[in-house]
């Protein structure tokens, strides 16, 4: 369906039960795989002398047994990726960097808001980059900053108030694991423990595929650190504020994820409920897109009473259609991706549920195949509101000339899409996905209100081209 893309997944790990660090942080990747298709990769401390191995590829692909044998540590992170910019074997994560203090491992999840300027303020200092990743912007100001600080935590925390943007950060050093959110928490980033070993992820997932339990989630603006004290925090860059990006409620994290106290398939139920309630239809079944509109569907059929059953059957060997290289290839692969299960289609009045449009491109495919599987009537309903802005802090929404709902009304887009009707989950109804939350959401992509100032006159597209000619 033309999806959004996810920026990237992270997981670390500092050891002190004497478990095999990289086949943990192996076996975290494979359950957020989901966040990043691109590359993959692992960073070790072994004995203060930091080893790693990454490559483009899924996680499988990237590592074996051998490698992971040679990957001896007693700390670890590791990184999935999908990248808003170019897709190259340097740009994969994590990033080890030398300088006159040692070695860094780094791990981010995110986006700077004017990485272009922070990059150009740099350059023009003499700085030489080897990859397109802000990981690199961050690193260099990291090491400017340790040489002036006592250590790397009030280094880190130096770095973190010059810095505009959302992200999440793991930075390794040859003592010391360190997590750290961005003041207004665009990113997620949760704390859990096996035994005395504590472990940072992306998502709760990750923890329950290696047998950790969850402790809390890393405040927005919290930095901590894990050593052979224990763990400690400094707070000072905390706001009180946060702004959580409300898609990975909607679509980004896994169904079975804990995120900020909150269950991410209740809150998908929860948006099901809300828009059978705001946009009704009389039908005979209702069904998801899988894998994210399922939960969604499962509460529009709870709230509207219509039988929730299955329409689509989805092939599990092939990646998300978003990760394919052109916007033809993405239409081909739904056919090799989706079919329409004709036995519970034929003769029905259907209710599609997605999570979200973006493109739309890929929509009428999917309708027509609905159709000639024999529904007879097809209503889609999104559980996201409408998407007119781009978004700048780690997500890849394009500009808004390429996003549906800009060029085209509902009215345009359902007649396009081939479909009977057509509604989205009310703005005012996000608030019902998180019932009883006081913290506030990232809510930019529908309603271009920004918790950060983004540069003027810059589109996704120069965002995302941070790779530099010899002549700029």
């Amino acid at each position: 369906m033309s999806k959004l893309h996810e920026e990237c997944g992270l997981f670390g790990i500092y050891d002190r039960d004497g478990f095999d660090c990289a086949h943990l942080t192996y076996y975290a990747l494979f359950a957020l795989q989901h966040r990043g298709q691109e590359s993959a990769g692992i960073a070790v401390n072994d004995d203060g002398v930091i080893i790693y191995h990454k490559d483009k590829g899924l996680v499988p692909d990237v590592f074996n047994e051998v490698v992971l044998q040679h990957l001896k540590g007693r700390a670890a992170i590791g990184h999935v990726r999908y990248s808003a910019s170019d897709k190259v074997r340097e740009d994969a994560q994590p990033l080890v960097t030398r300088y006159k203090k040692g070695t860094l491992a780094t791990a981010y999840n995110g986006a700077i808001a004017d990485p272009i300027g922070e990059r150009t303020k740099l350059e023009s200092d003499g700085a030489i980059f080897q990859t397109s990743s802000d990981t690199e912007i961050i690193n260099y100001y990291l090491a400017r900053e340790r040489i002036r600080t006592h250590t790397i935590e009030e280094a880190l925390s130096n770095v973190l108030k010059k810095l505009k943007g959302g992200y999440s950060l793991l930075v390794m050093s040859p003592r010391k694991l360190i997590a750290a959110r961005d003041p207004l928490g665009y990113r997620p980033l949760c704390i859990g423990k096996k035994q005395n070993t504590y472990i940072f992820a992306s998502e709760t997932c990750a923890l329950d595929a290696i047998g950790a339990d969850y402790v809390r989630d890393v405040e927005p603006g919290e930095i901590v650190i894990a050593d052979e004290n224990g763990l400690h925090s400094i707070t000072e860059n905390c706001s009180g504020k946060s702004a959580l990006c409300i898609f990975e409620y909607i679509y980004f994290a896994r169904p079975d994820s804990v995120i900020e106290g909150t269950s991410v398939y209740e809150a998908r139920v929860h948006a099901g409920h809300a828009l059978a309630k705001s946009a009704p239809v009389d039908a005979d079944l209702v069904i998801g897109v899988p894998d994210s509109g399922l939960c969604a569907a499962i509460g529009y059929a709870e709230e509207s009473g219509i039988p929730y059953g299955t329409g689509l059957i989805k092939n599990r060997y092939i990646g998300r259609t978003f990760i394919q290289p052109s916007q033809d290839m993405r239409e081909k692969s739904v056919d090799i991706k989706l079919n329409a299960l004709a036995a519970n289609l034929r003769g029905k009045r259907v209710v599609l549920v997605d999570d979200s449009i973006v493109r739309g491109t890929t929509c009428h495919k999917l309708i027509k195949m609905l159709k000639k599987a024999g529904a007879t009537e097809v209503h889609m309903r999104i559980s996201s509101p409408l998407f007119l802005w781009p978004c700048y802090f780690g997500t890849d929404i394009p500009s808004r000339d390429e996003l549906a709902a800009y060029k085209y009304s509902e009215e345009e887009m359902c007649k396009n899409f081939g479909a009977d009707s057509l509604a989205f989950l009310r703005i005012e109804d996000l608030a019902s996905l998180v019932p009883g939350r006081e913290k506030g959401f990232c809510e930019a992509c529908f309603t271009g209100k920004y918790d950060i100032e983004i540069p003027q006159n810059r589109s996704l597209k120069s965002f995302q081209e941070r790779r530099f000619s010899e002549n700029e």
